[in-house]
């Protein structure tokens, strides 16, 4: 019969939709599988926020009755209203090492984008910039750290080959705590004397008020970053939704609010690589013995990765992020953590390459995100 596409609509296809990855990476000792429970909750169109806005549909390319491949299309409402462009997006591009079956489901996402009228097509994007995204192009032989994607090289080889080109490549910098500027490291106490003078606090995350605490943020989140490329304002909903995912993991010793005056303006997030203990839970499930490895392990886990570090734009120039990576620094120090990845960074951000590579940070991982124009 050879391959041919079928839409995903059931639970159970649903959920064989989110499965098919640990078939496919089956015995590779690089790939993490998600997490079962929070892909199915990503998934869930009535629980998502990010649904009330939006679109998406799910195909799987079969061959003789057996999964082969995946994708996903995204029509992002909010990016349409908020960018003014015709753009559509695809995502959560799986597939074995057959062109012939990644040019089915690439084709799939061409028809649908003729079908919906845009003019071109960006991914992988799952299902926005605010969640994972790209392929991973470089730095293929480690694992990835939590919420990173992971693909072998011939999904990126497969896209160029169908016509798609680069739109975007999003960098990963590693930093171990010792290789921390030193310069950095003496001042900020007296950097952060000097923010005090102007109405200027740092302060840890407190989870005692943590609706409160999210609530002044969300505002941050959408001010820091919406002048970066392919950035999507987050709804409240879509805020608080995110948030809450990241609260069990939150360890409040890496986790800082910026005050002017009373008000948030600026935030900084790290968290534990807990796929230092997802990379041992089967099919990502949590039981039946997954949930005792996650309990076991969780105050065992020596690497990290700094997830969000933003300042709304009036206050960038205060030394504010210099006093967010000291204390981070010197935490991870006392906590003796090995190293952490800073992710992902847009190649453009030239304040916030800089800022990391001054601190002796370094690449080590690539991803990329593609466009295809459609005619």
């Amino acid at each position: 019969m050879g391959v041919h596409i079928k839409k995903a609509e059931t639970t159970g296809e649903i959920n064989r939709f989110i499965d098919f990855p640990h078939e496919l990476y089956k015995g590779d000792p690089n790939y993490v599988p998600e997490l079962f429970i929070a892909q199915k909750r990503l998934f869930d169109q009535k629980k998502n926020p990010f649904f009330k806005h939006s679109k998406a549909e799910f195909f799987f390319a079969i061959d003789d009755g057996k999964i082969v491949g995946r994708v996903a299309v995204v029509k992002n409402g909010n990016y349409l209203k908020f960018s003014g462009e015709s753009h559509g997006f695809f995502g959560f591009f799986d597939v074995i090492d057959d062109y012939k079956v990644a040019e089915s489901l690439l084709n799939t996402v061409n028809d649908w984008a003729k079908k919906n009228g845009f003019e071109e097509v960006i991914g992988p994007v799952n299902f926005s910039t605010n969640d994972t995204c790209g392929i991973l192009i470089d730095g293929l032989d480690t694992p990835p750290v939590i919420m990173m994607t992971y693909h072998k090289n011939y999904h990126r080889d497969f896209l160029e080959q169908f016509g798609y080109i680069k739109k975007m490549d999003l960098l990963a910098y590693r930093l171990t705590p010792q290789g921390g500027d030193e310069k950095v490291l003496r001042i900020h106490k007296q950097l952060e004397e000097r923010l005090k003078k102007n109405g200027i606090t740092i302060r840890k995350l407190d989870m005692k008020k943590f609706k409160q605490e999210v609530a002044k943020l969300h505002h941050v989140y959408n001010a820091a970053w919406e002048r970066n490329w392919g950035f999507v304002p987050m709804t409240k909903e879509e805020f608080d939704f995110a948030a809450e995912d990241m609260k069990s993991i939150v360890d409040i010793d890496f986790a800082y609010i910026a005050e002017h005056n009373g008000k948030a303006i600026g935030f900084s997030l790290t968290i534990p690589n807990l796929n230092e203990i997802f990379i041992k839970m089967k099919r990502g499930r949590l039981f039946p013995t997954g949930l005792f490895k996650l309990l076991y392990y969780k105050n065992k886990v020596k690497t990290l990765r700094a997830i969000t570090l933003g300042v709304i734009p009036e206050f960038r120039m205060a030394g504010i992020d210099a006093c967010f990576y000291a204390r981070n620094i010197e935490t991870a120090r006392r906590k003796n953590i090995k190293w952490a990845e800073a992710s992902w960074i847009l190649e453009n951000n030239q304040m916030m390459n800089r800022a990391l590579l001054n601190i002796g940070a370094k690449v080590y991982k690539k991803y990329r995100i593609y466009t295809f124009s459609i005619t």
